[in-house]
């Protein structure tokens, strides 16, 4: 009788196509969803409550323009439709993408920055900072914002063996973002100098810069700061009045100021009702944008004003996960300088308006109107939905040169790329 011949043991099927691109897609779309979702809905919220109050603060004004009751409405609301596409566009990218054009695109913006000074450029509460194209207003410095964010990420995350190090640190931060802010300063807008300036620590913070190092280029910031506020006269105006609690000069540099507080105080806790302000019929100005806060306490009350900061404490929570949830440092460095951004300008805003800062020209992020403001802070949350929804594999590719020194790694604990391998 012939033995039995061994049967060799069937091979696994392999899977059809359809599901393997059903598995990456999923594993794709899911990679930190709860982040990603998180920042999503807070940016879709706060755009959609900006547009609300955007129509109430500014009909009378634009009637008066002759623009119409919807005139600035539909400007500030063509500028969301474009704006919220643009950032789930941008959210699909790879995070590759972004330090490949980090250099372009903070030149072009640069260059950009440079018309201001021809005759494209226009004057407009002292700053001259904006570009007029014929159809349409351009504040190419909300550009930039977005460029030496970029660039930072990218010139950190790859010398990150030069962070321990004053000399080479120094001149590895300061002439290109020196340069680039001293274009935004010559047009006199101190209030994006000062925010920019807090990206630039935000993200030498966060990439692991030596304490000490940051507090020495903190006082010769505030020095110089400090100096400037000096050259423009209306500039030092807001500053004494700021100074002296807005007591004297009520019919000058405190009117916006004493109106702004005048409506808070109005509103209570419930409000007076939306559409229902006293303070935007001329009163307030500046009230669709950089006192739109104003406008918020006075016709939602309290209640409004408090959901308001309760929105931006959301989205800090959101950005301190993809923070922590990133194995790449440049990803890591880009999201924590666009949440400085997003988080100091909000704090500005608001505290100029309870009186806590003097007034500095800087509008309340996703809410005030200004569609260059709107377009460019959608397209950074878009980049940084794109580091939430990324993958490992993909955040790791081109991550640099090594990684940082043990002992000044991610701040928040976060795991840093070194090579290959993640070392938490």
């Amino acid at each position: 009788m012939a033995p039995a011949r061994a049967v060799p043991p069937r091979a696994a099927p392999s899977p059809r196509p359809g599901m393997v691109a059903r598995i990456s897609l999923g594993a794709r779309a899911t990679a930190d969803s709860g982040s990603y979702f998180l920042l999503l809905g807070t940016t879709v919220f706060l755009v959609a409550l900006g547009l609300v109050m955007v129509l109430s603060s500014s009909s009378v004004e634009s009637v008066a323009a002759g623009r119409g009751f919807l005139g600035d409405f539909l400007t500030q609301g063509g500028a969301a439709l474009i704006g919220l596409p643009l950032m789930l566009i941008l959210s699909t990218l790879p995070a590759r993408f972004w330090r490949w054009i980090a250099t372009p695109a903070l030149i072009s913006s640069a260059l950009l920055q440079l018309l201001v000074f021809t005759g494209l450029g226009t004057e407009y509460g002292g700053n001259r900072n904006w570009l007029d194209l014929g159809f349409v207003d351009v504040q190419p410095s909300e550009v930039t914002k977005v460029a030496l964010v970029l660039w930072l990420g990218n010139v950190l995350a790859s010398r990150q063996h030069l962070l321990g190090n004053g000399k080479r640190l120094l001149w590895l931060v300061v002439p290109v973002p020196g340069f680039v802010i001293l274009l935004v300063l010559l047009g006199k807008d101190l209030g994006t100098v000062l925010i920019m300036a807090a990206m630039v620590f935000g993200a030498l913070f966060f990439a692991g810069v030596r304490l000490r190092f940051l507090a020495l280029g903190a006082g010769a910031a505030t020095a110089l700061a400090l100096l400037m506020a000096q050259v423009s006269s209306s500039r030092v105006e807001r500053i004494q009045a700021w100074l002296s609690g807005c007591q004297t000069d009520y019919l000058g540099a405190c009117w916006q100021v004493q109106h702004g507080t005048w409506a808070l105080a109005a509103g209570g806790f419930f409000g007076v009702g939306l559409g229902n302000s006293k303070a935007k019929w001329s009163w307030l100005p500046e009230a669709d944008n950089d006192f739109i806060f104003a406008v918020i306490g006075e016709e939602l009350g309290l209640l409004g004003a408090v959901v308001v900061l309760l929105l931006f404490v959301v989205l800090a929570v959101a950005f301190v996960r993809i923070v922590e949830g990133t194995t790449d440092p440049f990803a890591r460095i880009v999201t924590s300088g666009i949440m400085v951004w997003v988080l100091v300008q909000a704090f500005v805003n608001i505290a100029v308006i309870l009186g806590l800062l003097p007034v500095l020209g800087v509008p309340l992020p996703l809410i005030s109107a200004g569609g260059t403001s709107l377009l460019t802070t959608l397209g950074a949350l878009g980049i940084v939905l794109s580091f939430a929804r990324s993958r490992p594999d993909d955040l790791r590719l081109g991550t640099g040169t090594g990684g940082v020194p043990a002992g000044r790694g991610a701040r928040f604990g976060g795991p840093v790329a070194v090579g290959r391998t993640v070392r938490r």
